[in-house]
């Protein structure tokens, strides 16, 4: 498959997602593009602002199998990735796959589990693979885990640790619709007449993994791959707001989305813009803020934007 093929397509997904989720185009441009660059994705934000429906919508729409799991503080791992029930009539141990044996599978409320819980995922979501009783099993493909948390909830909630806040490519925060799109989205329930929206299906899973491939055809030079380097090492860098900076994970990660970013807006070559859009969402879950500074309410997103901003970015003859 072609870039011009994969832009084509990733319209024609984002135009049927889109009728489910209206406005927010950057954030479902950004599902999109981390999807397009086989990773993980963390949404942050308040309740009912259709997290779980973007999730939903995206996985009809790409024609993959899709699995959504509750977490609460009394999930086992086990409720995850399956359990080997003893068999009477054969006399042997047979092993009954979980949820996380699916194309996309959405983590709901991923921080109201414990840690033994969250870490289950860990292996599934770096190796794409399931160890059981010393047992191996791999994971189809694409398996991409879409997790969602609340961040006013805190009661009764587990932070995520660092080592599997990094496992996710992006973390993107939806917020509130606008005035007019907040009155669209009352018209078209009402034309609806139910709660459900039809989506249809706009690729297939072997479609999705040639779009995927195709990501990697994507051109990037030296200089704009410079330019990325200088972007994750200012994040350790700066010592007045930053505690611990991106690792090269944060590198990679801005790579393979500036790649798939691309290769949405139909070039087989990255700038620097395309660095600029992802970077933000790659980057902000990767770094640890002075104490200080969550006591002013300051961001990891306002520190990474004043950061872009301060980077030399480089010039093309």
């Amino acid at each position: 498959m072609k870039v011009e093929e994969v832009h084509l397509k990733g319209k024609e997904v984002l135009n049927e997602v889109s009728r489910a989720i209206v406005g927010k185009e950057d954030v479902l441009k950004l599902i999109l593009t981390t999807i397009l660059a086989d990773g993980h994705i963390l949404l942050e934000d308040l309740p009912g602002l259709a997290k779980t429906l973007m999730a939903k919508s995206f996985a009809r729409a790409l024609g993959v199998e899709f699995k959504r799991v509750q977490f609460t503080p009394d999930l086992l791992p086990s409720d995850i990735l399956g359990v080997s029930v003893f068999n009477q009539k054969s006399l042997e141990f047979e092993f009954r796959k979980g949820p996380v044996f699916t194309n996309v599978l959405l983590a709901d409320e991923i921080n109201r589990a414990p840690p033994k819980t969250q870490s289950a995922l860990l292996e599934a979501m770096q190796e794409r693979q399931v160890t059981i009783e010393g047992k191996t099993y791999a994971l189809k493909r694409p398996f991409i885990v879409i997790a969602t948390q609340n961040p006013i909830e805190q009661e009764g909630t587990y932070p995520l640790p660092e080592a599997q806040l990094d496992r996710f490519l992006v973390r993107l925060r939806v917020g509130y619709p606008s005035k007019d799109d907040e009155m669209e989205i009352l018209r078209r329930r009402i034309e609806r007449r139910q709660d459900d929206v039809e989506i249809r299906r706009v690729v297939t899973p072997e479609e999705l993994l040639e779009m995927q491939r195709a990501v990697e055809d994507v051109y990037i030079s030296d200089a704009t791959l410079q330019y990325i380097v200088d972007i994750v090492e200012a994040t350790r860098n700066d010592r007045r707001n930053i505690e611990i900076g991106a690792s090269p994970r944060g590198s990679l990660a801005l790579m393979k989305l500036s790649r798939a970013y691309a290769a949405l807006e139909g070039r087989d070559y990255v700038i620097p813009d395309d660095v600029k859009a992802v970077a933000v969402p790659a980057l902000s879950h990767r770094i640890i803020l002075k104490r200080e500074l969550w006591y002013l309410h300051v961001s990891q997103e306002k520190v990474v934007s004043s950061l872009l901003e301060k980077v030399p970015v480089p010039k093309f003859e």
